[in-house]
């Protein structure tokens, strides 16, 4: 009586085709790879039977017939069936045309992973449309919050148009956002509009190049509050002056110098 390849005994380096059926070394078939990969990962048909599939003819897509027919395909699979039942034994060419076509495995779908998925969504999301922000004023004074040193950095450029960084007392960034000449960054940073040299061309033209006090052609800066006083260089208290004037006036006050101007031309 004839006993099944079944029957035979596995030893632990050999493995069973599952083409030929028959009993070989690890050695003889291909390591797998990916998460099944391992000690004895190997796959299941041997390499003299993938070569036989690779070797097997093949059919042009005019010789192929357009259907299948019912009994062709159970042939098909019957004939599959006996292959990997049957003791090793040469394979006719018919037989080998059958195993290669077993052999032959749907190609594997590609999972997206999640960046693939983000690129994509960020190219839609740059074709698409963006609705128009509408400009948000700048916050005012009420959100500016020392930091735990007690001071508000502030920072500006020169003229040459490098930046420059300093922290100040809250109440002069105070003073300096309310009088126009800084803006609110942050809850612990303001910035200068004005470099010293765009400050002074910026108080010469919003004055018309006209002295304050006597309405002749000025082309300085004077403080109306002066700054030994307490006054600051900013928009609110900068005006235009011309030499006479500016020299004049010195460390007085506006209503003072106006004063002392009338008085003189009374005199």
């Amino acid at each position: 009586m004839k006993t099944s390849h079944t029957d035979d005994p596995i030893q632990p380096n050999e493995k069973r085709c599952s083409v030929c059926g028959a009993m070989k070394p690890l050695g003889e078939f291909l390591r797998r790879t990916g998460r099944r990969s391992g000690k004895h990962g190997r796959r299941g048909t041997c390499r003299a039977c993938r070569k036989t599939a690779m070797n097997a003819p093949s059919y042009s897509t005019s010789d192929r017939p357009l259907t299948v027919s019912a009994e062709e395909t159970a042939s098909t699979a019957a004939g599959a069936v006996s292959l990997s039942v049957t003791s090793p034994a040469k394979a006719s060419p018919k037989e080998d045309a059958t195993a290669a076509s077993v052999l032959k495995k749907r190609p594997r779908k590609r999972r997206r992973s999640g960046g693939a998925h983000k690129r994509q969504d960020g190219a839609a999301e740059q074709h698409a449309p963006q609705p128009k922000r509408e400009k948000e004023q700048p916050p005012d004074v009420s959100f500016l919050k020392p930091t735990k040193l007690g001071f508000i950095r502030m920072r500006g450029k020169t003229d040459n148009g490098r930046r420059w960084y300093q922290e100040i007392e809250p109440e002069l960034a105070y003073i300096l956002v309310k009088e126009g000449a800084a803006v609110v960054v942050n809850r612990h940073t303001i910035r200068r509009l004005y470099s010293n040299k765009e400050f002074r061309q910026f108080i010469l033209t919003r004055d018309q190049y006209t002295c304050r006090f006597c309405g002749q052609y000025g082309d300085t800066i004077d403080h109306e509050l002066p700054r030994s006083k307490g006054g600051h260089t900013t928009p609110a208290n900068c005006v235009c002056a011309c030499y006479a004037c500016n020299q004049r006036k010195a460390s007085r006050d506006v209503d003072e110098f106006i004063s002392a101007i009338q008085e003189e031309s009374l005199e």
